[in-house]
């Protein structure tokens, strides 16, 4: 049974209550660089598939006309091993906050990703001095495992891109005995599979396109924006200093 709703909503801040603007949705902004990618790799063998399955997706990349960076996870210390002010550390925010895409791609050991790529996760916080270096940047999944496909690790991978907060694609991609799919020289040889990495780049850079100059506004939060407003009632309204 349909009954009228009460329209009052008494809780509601009005002052950080705003409409949707549709200008910027539909007409924001456009930078005019190359979308700028982050590729994140997780293993430091020396023949490193994910490092394989990586290099092969920016190559794809760049020929969609974005600009690639590789994070080295060699010597990059384990989560509050080091201070934040480690070399490593900052080079990875650094690429985090250029980035407006990201790659993850990761070997799947035991089940699960691998330390090496969790490690470079847990060293992006959410918030970083009022910046939050994953807030908003589209990201892509991919997987490579030494047996039959798996998506342990994409399952993982994408509860970590909610939880960054980063707008994760739809595809994704697993290539199972990665050992049996790359040429002696590193590169990948043709494949259902190698479609699918190109499948899933494509979409990326189409996502990323779509979001572009809107992301400020997307990560926009009634929420965010009622703690702000109360946070600045006190600090004006302070009776001594």
């Amino acid at each position: 049974m349909n009954r009228p709703l009460d329209p009052k909503t008494p809780h509601l801040d009005e002052q950080a209550f705003h409409p949707i603007d549709s200008a910027a949705l539909f007409d924001p902004a456009q930078p005019t660089h190359p979308i700028r990618v982050l590729m994140l790799y997780g293993s430091l063998r020396q023949r490193s598939y994910s490092r394989l399955l990586a290099e092969e997706a920016a190559r794809i990349l760049m020929g969609y006309g974005a600009e690639v960076r590789f994070f080295d996870p060699s010597g990059l210390p384990l989560p509050d091993e080091s201070a934040a002010d480690h070399p490593k550390v900052a080079e990875l925010r650094d690429l985090s906050l250029w980035s407006e895409a990201q790659v993850w791609c990761s070997p799947e050991r035991h089940g699960a990703m691998t330390g090496v790529m969790k490690s470079q996760i847990d060293w992006l916080p959410l918030s970083l001095g009022g910046v939050r270096p994953t807030q908003g940047r589209t990201l892509a999944l991919m997987q490579v495992s030494g047996g039959s496909q798996s998506f342990n690790t994409l399952n993982q991978l994408r509860v970590l891109g909610r939880w960054m907060r980063m707008v994760t694609i739809p595809n994704q991609s697993s290539v199972p005995k990665a050992f049996a799919e790359f040429e002696e020289n590193g590169r990948m040889k043709p494949s259902p599979y190698y479609n699918r990495v190109v499948d899933v780049m494509e979409e990326l850079m189409k996502f990323t396109w779509l979001l572009r100059g809107r992301t400020d506004y997307l990560t926009d939060r009634y929420s965010e924006r009622v703690e702000t407003a109360k946070a600045l009632s006190e600090r004006v309204n302070q009776r001594s200093i």
